[in-house]
């Protein structure tokens, strides 16, 4: 078998693009050659910790190529592609609408052995077309892309939410800013939803990456750190606070509502979307890591090291 492991490309180097840099270089054969993409303005920085940034990437022996996907044209990309065996997307929704179609269609012309695109997230095919987030749909539009061909082998990796993003207070999940604090379900609190830390989602893609023995190839992979309703997230967010915070349900109905209110509202359009809860959770027994008894990082374990005022003991 051809090897797609010698000249690795990482497109992006934000919280997922670094994670996933440091674990492949933790883990690549001596052979292996690894590369991130960055912005021009990034490659040749002036700024300080931008510049501390590069240093510790060229400490991992990672190499910078540069170029940018909202002004390059597919043949331009897929030029800058051809070189690489394994092409890894850490640019996620922020690129752009259409970015990931343009990511996809220069992979695909350049005939890149294995691609990795960014559906970091949830089961967009349970939840469908036409979901309250419309950036999710071309992530279906990928996957018709890469199915539709038998030349680039494709692994896409199902994470679920990121799990800090749970306790962003503007996503507005977890608020603990006042004296009481809130936590609200979306939807319900029998609704559930899949989390992983960005950390353990480098490690898992870069093990997967390096897998060879259970080689995965032209399928779905789901990770999970942890999948948990949101009433016991809440029972999680008492216990490590060690008082009593306040229990709010936003429901589908209010949060359609506000939506409408203000229909390009991004946050407000995932809100509506974990409410509905559909594809939002699995099972961790599912989950590619829970098979393999690879340790992740779980709900409990996050908000102990993260929430203020921890109180540790009081988690049965």
């Amino acid at each position: 078998m051809v090897s797609t492991n010698s000249n690795i490309l990482v497109l992006g180097a934000g919280e997922l693009g670094t994670s996933i840099l440091t674990s492949l270089s933790a883990l690549a054969p001596p052979s292996t050659k690894i590369t991130v993409l960055l912005r021009s303005s990034k490659v040749n920085t002036t700024s300080p910790s931008k510049l501390a940034e590069l240093s510790a990437l060229k400490a991992l022996n990672i190499s910078f190529v540069a170029g940018d996907i909202a002004t390059s044209s597919v043949f331009q990309l897929s030029s800058l592609f051809a070189p690489y065996d394994t092409i890894i997307s850490c640019l996620g929704f922020a690129s752009g609408p259409g970015s990931q179609i343009k990511i996809t269609n220069a992979v695909l012309e350049a005939k890149v052995k294995r691609f990795f695109p960014w559906q970091f997230g949830v089961d967009y095919e349970a939840i469908g077309r036409g979901s309250a987030q419309d950036l999710w749909d071309e992530q279906l539009d990928v996957r018709e892309l890469l199915k539709a061909q038998d030349i680039t082998e494709w692994v896409i990796v199902s994470t679920g939410l990121f799990m800090s993003f749970l306790f962003e207070s503007f996503f507005g999940v977890v608020e603990l800013s006042g004296e009481e604090g809130v936590v609200r379900a979306l939807g319900s609190w029998e609704n559930r939803v899949t989390v992983t830390t960005p950390d353990d989602i480098g490690r898992l893609t870069a093990m997967i990456v390096f897998e060879e023995k259970e080689r995965v190839k032209n399928e779905v992979v789901f990770t999970a750190g942890d999948t948990v309703s949101y009433e016991g997230l809440a029972d999680i967010v008492e216990g490590v606070l060690g008082r009593k915070v306040r229990r709010e349900v936003w429901t589908v109905e209010r949060l359609e509502r506000e939506l409408r209110e203000d229909k390009e509202n991004a946050v407000r359009k995932y809100r509506v979307a974990f409410a509905v809860g559909k594809g939002v959770s699995w099972e961790r027994k599912r989950s590619w890591n829970w098979q393999r008894g690879i340790e992740v990082t779980d709900v409990k374990s996050y908000a102990l090291s993260n929430l203020p005022q921890v109180v540790k003991g009081t988690i049965a």
